[in-house]
């Protein structure tokens, strides 16, 4: 295939968080629908771009599926078969992250580096039903709730999440789809399901990326049997828990800002160079939660806290030839001067984003929300003495704090018995203690670190944990522990 598209960005929102994707992102238009009792009809795939052979369907499943006789929404499927169809040994299946990103898109994009997989096994992938939910959602969805703030106290946090609440309900009244409260993961895990049905497979090989791993956990726990090998990667581990997916992140965060300190010491054109560029920082963000920075931002007028700045204002990637940090050298130079313009779009934008119901309502229903101000007052404890460059309240719990609905997949222990081996991939620089935490709950499973920034390299073209992906997909044989990957 000849690639023709730039490849897609996985961390939206900020280095410290998975993405959430909150815009429709453009797919193909599958050529046949599939019945739901597992019969379906594999066309040509229509759409520029297509890498050839690639095939396309579609499966209806239950919007819930504790009714399975009611409402139903369609899912497209895609398929590139084995090239060597002699030696192959099944279906791989790709479990999109986001969520919200379409899974068709990423095969598509993917396919060129995926070449020696593809010889013994047919990749397969689907776009999920909160995909479908980002086509149909209602307009008032897309309406923040509020701009999110850190609160000091209780009553700011119960007027945080009061506001919420009330964009969510609004949302779910406007509706039509009913897919509002049945986003969670479990949800989608007997989607997944579903699909391995209609392929005919007693057993699934999995790919799943960034959010993604949360319905493969879901997936895991619902359906053992039906797993012949999984791999993971950049995955976060709800099965553990929001909160300590937050704590683990921090060192990562605080090595991240040491070697941005150390890059800013030897470069001259950084806009810090000469100066205690952490002593810096550190001030701004002090004297910002006392006196925030007035900002005049075309879309979200609005002043920054240091909570803002702390969340989404420091990228740990440094981005070709460092321009990520050249940047916010020179925007941490205004800001302390009250200039906040090298960080109001992108830091109030997603203080803004992050209480969208159409973005939230993905995500919520798998436990993401702090559930009191006590919660949210331990963990700020812990992260402050983990990380006092970064250590905050986290945006996406803030943001489900006023989840109206029971959570349908709360954070709780996996059952492990029966689970094969898995492996895992990640970022010594950014996602690899998430991965880690989740492929350590899996008895002789192991997690490869990629020395360097990046995130989900198996759709970044990295060439090195392709490799280790295909060997052990084909032949089930992992890596030594401690393996790592160069960076590429």
């Amino acid at each position: 295939m000849t690639r023709t598209k730039e490849r897609r960005p996985r961390g939206r929102a900020t280095w410290l968080a998975v993405g959430v994707t909150a815009a429709t992102l453009a797919g193909m238009t599958p050529a046949a629908s599939a019945a739901r009792d597992g019969q379906q009809t594999w066309r040509d795939c229509a759409g520029q771009d297509t890498p050839a052979g690639m095939q396309c369907a579609a499966i209806e499943v239950p919007v819930d599926w504790a009714r399975p006789d009611g409402p139903t929404i369609k899912l497209d499927l895609a398929r590139l078969p084995a090239t060597e169809p002699e030696h192959r040994i099944g279906s791989v299946l790709h479990v999109p992250g986001g969520p919200g990103a379409k899974g068709i898109e990423d095969l598509q994009l993917a396919a060129a580096d995926l070449t020696e997989l593809r010889r013994r096994f047919d990749l397969v992938a689907y776009n999920p039903r909160n995909t479908v939910w980002l086509d149909q959602r209602p307009q008032s969805c897309m309406q923040p709730g509020t701009s999110l703030f850190e609160p000091r106290n209780k009553k700011e946090y119960t007027a945080l999440a009061a506001a919420m609440t009330d964009a969510f309900t609004a949302c779910q009244n406007a509706d039509r789809t009913g897919l509002f409260a049945h986003m969670d993961s479990l949800s989608v895990a007997r989607d997944m399901e579903a699909v391995r049905q209609v392929l005919g497979e007693q057993r699934l090989s999995f790919m799943a990326n960034s959010y993604g791993g949360v319905p493969a956990a879901a997936y895991a726990r619902l359906f053992p049997q039906r797993i012949r090998a999984m791999y993971l990667d950049g995955v976060i581990n709800q099965v553990d828990g929001w909160p300590n997916q937050g704590l683990r992140i921090l060192p990562v965060a605080e090595r991240a800002f040491t070697r941005f300190t150390a890059w800013c010491a030897a470069t001259p054109a950084c806009a810090l160079h000469g100066e205690d560029a952490q002593g810096v920082w550190r001030t701004l963000t002090r004297d910002a939660d006392r006196r925030p920075i007035p900002v005049t931002s075309s879309e979200f007028g609005k002043a920054l806290t240091g909570w803002h700045l702390r969340s989404f204002g420091f990228p740990a990637d440094p981005g070709p030839g460092n321009a990520n940090w050249l940047a916010f050298s020179e925007a941490v130079d205004k800001a302390r001067g009250g200039d906040g313009s090298g960080f109001a779009e992108f830091v109030l934008g997603n203080a803004r984003v992050w209480t969208m119901p159409a973005v939230l309502a993905m995500t919520c229903g798998d436990g993401r929300g702090y559930t009191s101000y006590a919660q949210l007052q331990k963990f700020r404890r812990q992260a402050r003495k983990i990380s006092p460059n970064f250590g905050v309240a986290t945006m996406d719990a803030l943001g489900c704090a006023g989840w109206p609905l029971p959570v349908a997949n709360p954070s709780r222990p996996l059952p492990t018995r029966g689970l094969p081996p898995v492996l895992g991939v990640g970022s010594t620089w950014g996602d690899y203690a998430w991965t880690e935490s989740f492929t350590k709950m899996i008895p002789n499973s192991v997690t490869v670190g990629y020395d360097g920034p990046g995130h989900v390299m198996y759709l970044s073209g990295r060439k090195c944990p392709i490799r280790h992906a295909t060997t052990y997909l084909a032949e089930l044989k992992l890596p030594m522990p401690g393996t790592t990957c160069p960076a590429e």
